[in-house]
């Protein structure tokens, strides 16, 4: 039989997941996912994603992969595998691709939010769901500071150790920081993402943003290449992957896109 490729686009709730990769003896996502569709589908198989995201990081909008030479109508990979998934992950749409198409490698960009929460007292219903500061911060230093980051850097200052990427090397696209309330957003598009890279740019943008240094002192960060100098990682509560951009000619939906206010 010959076999064939899907893509679907998922959303999850991190905190219910030691991260998307699977591991022995925790919950994953990618664990939990191929769990499911091998229920569908009748046999073990393997999902491949557009981003590693870490434990207690969410997705809107995050893309993945698999080969099965069954044949199941579009609605069994949407409907029926979200009846074998956790309430924490649910498939959004199923489409299939050609053999070419590979969620990661052929991905253009890779598009994340993060949902700072700034109030003097720490979120309740939203725990979990967005990052906190009690500080009053500068967002117009903030956003000066950003545009240090836009365009091609080594980002080996903003690179956890463990971080697996060939090369250091990345372009940010596109920096957008707004507010509504007490809630900031900031979206990152990029190439791609190195470990925790959006995280060490949190904790260096709220670092200036505090008052600590000027927006100068992330160009001279930056220039470093050196993670030891930079302030450490925020926390992984208000990340969101929010989407991932493909070649046009595989006509899928996968742009960032707000279906519930914020995310």
């Amino acid at each position: 039989m010959e076999l064939k490729r899907y893509a679907l686009a998922v959303e999850y709730d991190g905190r219910a997941f030691n991260g998307w990769q699977i591991q022995p003896d925790v919950a994953t996502v990618q664990g939990e996912m191929e769990r499911a569709i091998g229920q569908m589908a009748g046999h073990a198989l393997r999902v491949h994603a557009a981003g590693r995201t870490d434990a207690g990081v969410h997705a809107t909008r995050q893309i993945v992969h698999f080969d099965t030479a069954v044949n199941r109508p579009i609605t069994a990979w949407v409907r029926g595998v979200n009846s074998f998934l956790p309430s924490g992950i649910a498939v959004l749409w199923a489409q299939q691709v050609s053999d070419d198409f590979h969620s990661r490698f052929v991905a253009t960009a890779r598009h994340y939010r993060y949902l700072l929460l700034q109030h003097p007292v720490r979120p309740s219903l939203l725990a979990g769901q967005v990052g906190w500061i009690h500080n009053s911060l500068d967002l117009e230093k903030i956003s000066a500071a950003s545009r240090f980051l836009l365009g091609e850097h080594d980002f080996s200052s903003f690179r956890a150790a463990e971080c697996q990427a060939l090369s250091p090397v990345k372009q940010m696209l596109k920096i957008n920081i707004g507010q509504q309330g007490d809630l900031i957003y900031f979206d990152f598009s990029a190439t791609a993402f190195l470990h925790h890279m959006v995280r060490n740019i949190m904790g260096a943008l709220l670092h200036i943003g505090k008052g600590n240094e000027s927006p100068e002192w992330m160009q001279w960060l930056i220039a470093q290449q050196n993670r030891s100098v930079a302030p450490p990682t925020f926390m992984p509560d208000g990340l969101y992957l929010t989407g991932v951009s493909y070649p046009e000619k595989y006509g899928l939906a996968t742009e960032p896109i707000q279906r519930f206010g914020l995310i």
